[in-house]
């Protein structure tokens, strides 16, 4: 007779190992990032991190709430704090993958490169776009041939 297994809801193999590593990655990240006492990282978030399957690469998604994400993504800049922000990640770097490859057990630690996301930004912008386009005053506008009152069909 064969024994048949069942999976228990809530495992680990029900959760892909990239994202679990992922998420790993994040927090050890964000963890460490906290310990280093430099004013320049600010108001810092890591709001998400890409490692790649084969471990070799990790892609670390960031934001910060003092105006230099816009910045460093390609904004014009208000001051130098995307490149003092960008600077002192490139110094803490190899810090950072240290705490990965002394937390995390995998067999290789993956090299860090820190993005900006800008999709708060990107948000943003869209939404200062569409209040425009809702202000925007519409009592001088003519109707459109083929709509309005006794047009079949047509509203009103």
């Amino acid at each position: 007779m064969s024994r048949q297994t069942r999976r228990r809801g809530g495992t680990s193999r029900d959760y892909p190992r990239t994202a679990r590593l992922n998420q790993l990655v994040q927090e050890i990240v964000a963890e460490e990032i906290e310990r280093i006492d430099d004013d320049r990282l600010g108001l810092f978030t890591v709001v998400s991190v890409d490692v790649e399957a084969d471990l070799r690469h990790a892609v670390v998604w960031y934001s910060a709430l003092d105006g230099s994400t816009e910045a460093a993504a390609g904004a014009a800049p208000a001051d130098d704090g995307a490149d003092e922000l960008v600077e002192a990640l490139a110094e803490h770097r190899s810090r950072l993958q240290a705490a990965i490859g002394r937390q995390a057990r995998i067999k290789r630690t993956p090299e860090l490169t820190f993005r900006a996301d800008t999709v708060v930004q990107k948000a943003q912008r869209v939404e200062e776009i569409l209040r425009d386009i809702a202000a925007e005053p519409t009592a001088g506008a003519e109707p459109t041939p083929g709509s309005g009152p006794g047009v079949p069909g047509a509203p009103g």
